[in-house]
């Protein structure tokens, strides 16, 4: 680039997307003089999905908007919980995020995850056409225009990941109602009906199961329950309200 030069503050929180010597302060960037502010923000490693408002000279401004000579730009942080158009809220999950789509799941969010990689064309086309919150840890992949929206993915451990989806975008919470393996919903099923797909041992030691909808997968409180419940009740306890923030 060889025009205008504008100085521009990232948000913390965005930092560790841009290269080292641009982390501290502000940083003088030189534009074309005809590239979006958009573009400029992209070109320095934050992916869109991850900027919030854009403030040149103290006013928001559209990701459109053209720098000119000597503005000052802040690259503000997501504002939390962001909010989506439309409803309901559902998620699309890349290949690499298989942990965080069965924990989404377990608390009966919508999350669909693909189990072999499709390529980024298609997750961003599927994103499009299903409406869906593409989660990622590939900033590539976020860049492409045609997802519906995206989130980056900040932490590459499960309990963590579940933590900044929830505290980011709020979903509403119906724990035990998803197929953890498919994504589909959960019934309640009566023990004679689902026999057929149980060991013996499972069958003389429990009484009450939930069936999948979709997979026909049988779910009962076994040796893992524990746990999971200590899951839920974690995540309810701390995100459980806040669909109720103004």
């Amino acid at each position: 680039m060889n025009g205008p030069e504008i100085t521009l503050d990232v948000a913390t929180e965005l930092r560790l997307f841009v290269a080292h010597d641009r982390r501290h302060g502000s940083s003088t960037v030189v534009t074309d003089g005809s590239s979006t502010l958009g573009h400029v923000v992209e070109s320095l490693g934050v992916p869109l999905t991850e900027a919030g408002a854009l403030v040149v000279d103290g006013r928001a401004v559209p990701a459109s908007h053209v720098p000119g000579p000597g503005e000052h730009v802040e690259v503000r942080a997501v504002e939390r919980p962001q909010r989506v158009p439309g409803a309901p809220l559902r998620f699309l999950l890349d290949v690499h995020l298989g942990t965080l789509a069965r924990r989404l799941r377990l608390l009966g969010v919508d999350a669909a995850y693909e189990s072999e990689d499709i390529g980024d064309p298609a997750l961003a086309t599927l994103s499009a056409r299903e409406r869906r919150v593409l989660l990622s840890r590939d900033r590539g992949l976020l860049r492409r225009r045609e997802i519906w929206a995206g989130a980056y993915v900040y932490s590459d451990r499960p309990a963590e990941q579940v933590r900044d989806v929830l505290g980011r975008f709020a979903p509403a919470l119906a724990p035990w109602t998803r197929c953890t393996a498919c994504n589909g919903r959960l019934v309640e099923a009566d023990k004679d009906t689902v026999r057929a797909r149980l060991e013996q041992g499972t069958q003389a030691s429990y009484d009450v199961f939930a069936q999948c909808t979709a997979c026909g997968r049988v779910y009962w409180r076994g040796a893992h329950h524990t746990r999971l419940e200590t899951v839920v009740a974690d995540a309810v306890r701390e995100f459980g309200d806040l669909r109720a923030a103004p």
